[in-house]
């Protein structure tokens, strides 16, 4: 191939120039042709970066040009509607027609295997209720016996997505969608941006470990930043940040491309660096320690519920917090539970496919957990993790949720189509990017509506499947209420998988479980 290139490299623009010379002027196009493809070859040549372009010159481009084009040809050409990761084109198709409003209904049955190991059904009522029967304003009231300022929390919301990984467009757009449709928008971890704000809709303001929003000039906590920050009437509840589905036990990455001047000057940080939130908290170091500092944010927040979040990961370290919970009298009013399957931007590798415990069986492991110490009835879970459907919804709740977060799905949308650029700067739709001229793509109008419709058609399918189910509110779901195929031919219910454990069962060494003896042993209030 060397050999060949170099050879018509000599000849072609020779014989180009002298047929321009000789027959007619027109063959001198010829010769501008082929001259940039030969220094582009000879270059080729004599670089050390990519040897297949070095021993085949220029050909050897078509290679990298195909991998740019594979996950296109694929998601649109070749994959089935159900293969598709980590979104089917099923759900983004019915997501896209729940925000655009159009018919979301399915024709010719189901596209799923039935029979296939994994797959889960809810379990209907022959004594199905009418609809109108449901309450269709669905919201939970999250403020514990410490809380002064409680807050009716729908149960669907908006994910933790920061300004930075998202554009101002994106936040803009998903605020006005919480606006229009009373439901929360939680910041992320970037703090809160004035597009946060304008649209007016509710806030959870999410505090990680990098502390942006109320960070001091050593990079810790600082409680006068906080108390200015959360004193917006917007801001309805805090939330802290341990770990995230994506990276859990990693930190939060936002890459120097995305770090413009404003979002440095929001999260007081250094423009143009690429921006590692530490993977552990400076605030704090113990159980007890972690649910001072809880308490010291509702102080300062006034009373507003406040939390945190987490990917699960070593399940005594988060039963050594219910004990500190048990010791101090200290309740968080909520926890928020993210799956490890979760994440919307940039993560390692290694980090998103293998670590944290995914969404099922944190959820139920959670519950068991509070139910187990006695703590539940003060404490509400909020599920995160690939939330799409009404059924999601409702698996959720079967598995211990009181309401759930959606991130990727909100992103969706507000028109992703999931070309799995987040980390590049480079969404072509104009959400995860702060290019200025990608962001004009995203017509903030056009998306607050979408995102609006999502939710509202999101919700009504939900109380559609509870009307099915003959129940008359999301607490009557039971992990009864969920079946799944574990084999061939073999199905369980929920509650014989994650099975329940009874209440206050942990508190004494004689009642618990044999199965939760060795990690409730591990757990201390004093240590992780």
């Amino acid at each position: 191939m060397r050999k060949l290139f170099v050879t018509l490299s000599v000849l072609l623009p020779i014989i180009a120039l002298a047929l321009g010379l000789l027959f007619h002027p027109y063959w001198f196009w010829l010769f501008a042709l082929i001259i940039p493809y030969t220094i582009w070859g000879y270059y080729d040549m004599s670089q050390t970066r990519h040897a297949i372009a070095r021993n085949f010159p220029v050909v050897g481009r078509t290679r990298y040009v195909a991998e740019f084009l594979r996950p296109k040809i694929y998601q649109y050409f070749i994959e089935s509607d159900t293969d598709g990761r980590p979104f089917h084109r099923i759900d983004r198709s019915m997501i896209y027609q729940r925000a655009k409003n159009q018919v979301d209904t399915m024709p010719f049955g189901t596209q799923l295997d039935l029979y296939a190991e994994g797959y889960e059904w809810m379990n209907h009522s022959i004594s199905a209720l009418d609809k109108k029967q449901i309450d269709h304003n669905l919201r939970v009231q999250v403020g514990g016996p410490q809380c002064t300022k409680p807050y009716a929390l729908s149960v669907l919301n908006v994910s933790a997505m920061s300004f930075g990984s998202l554009s101002k467009n994106a936040i803009l757009a998903l605020n006005g969608g919480a606006k229009m449709g009373g439901f929360a928008h939680n910041t992320g971890e970037g703090g809160i941006s004035p597009y946060h704000l304008e649209p007016g809709g509710d806030i959870i303001y999410q505090v990680g470990t990098g502390y942006f929003g109320c960070r001091a000039a050593d990079g810790g906590f600082d409680p006068v930043e906080f108390k200015h920050t959360v004193s917006h009437d917007q801001v309805k509840m805090i939330e802290l940040k341990l770990s995230q589905g994506a990276k859990p036990g990693h930190g939060g990455i936002l890459p120097a491309k995305k770090n413009t001047p404003e979002i440095a000057a929001i999260r007081k940080i250094q423009p143009g660096i690429d921006v590692d939130s530490p993977p552990y908290h400076r605030a704090f170091s113990t159980p007890i320690e972690l649910l001072q500092l809880l308490q010291q944010m509702r102080e300062l927040a006034d009373g507003r519920p406040v939390g945190f979040k987490l990917c699960v990961g070593n399940p005594h370290e988060f039963l050594s917090i219910c004990k500190a919970i048990v010791q101090t009298g200290i309740y968080p009013d909520f926890i928020t539970v993210d799956g490890g399957e979760g994440g919307t931007g940039a993560a390692p590798v290694e980090f998103s496919n293998f670590v944290g415990m995914p969404f099922r069986e944190a959820v139920s492991f959670v519950d068991n957990a509070l139910t187990g110490f006695g703590l539940r009835k003060h404490i509400r879970v909020i599920a995160s993790g690939h939330i799409v459907s009404g059924f999601d919804i409702f698996r959720a709740h079967a598995l211990g949720a009181d309401a759930c977060n959606a991130a990727r799905a909100m992103m969706i949308a507000l028109g992703c189509i999931q070309a799995l650029e987040c980390n590049k700067n480079s969404c072509p739709t104009g959400v995860a990017t702060q290019d200025p001229i990608l962001m004009k793509g995203l017509v903030v109008e056009n998306k607050t509506q979408r995102v609006y419709n999502y939710h509202h058609k999101t919700v009504e399918s939900f109380i559609e499947l509870m009307a099915g189910a003959g129940l008359d509110h999301p607490s009557k779901i039971s992990r009864r209420s969920i079946s799944r195929r574990v084999f061939m031919n073999q199905v369980r219910r929920y509650d014989e998988i994650y099975a329940r454990v009874p209440e206050g069962c942990l508190l004494q060494p004689e009642t618990t479980p044999n199965e939760w003896k060795d990690i409730v042993g591990m757990a201390s209030a004093e240590r992780f």
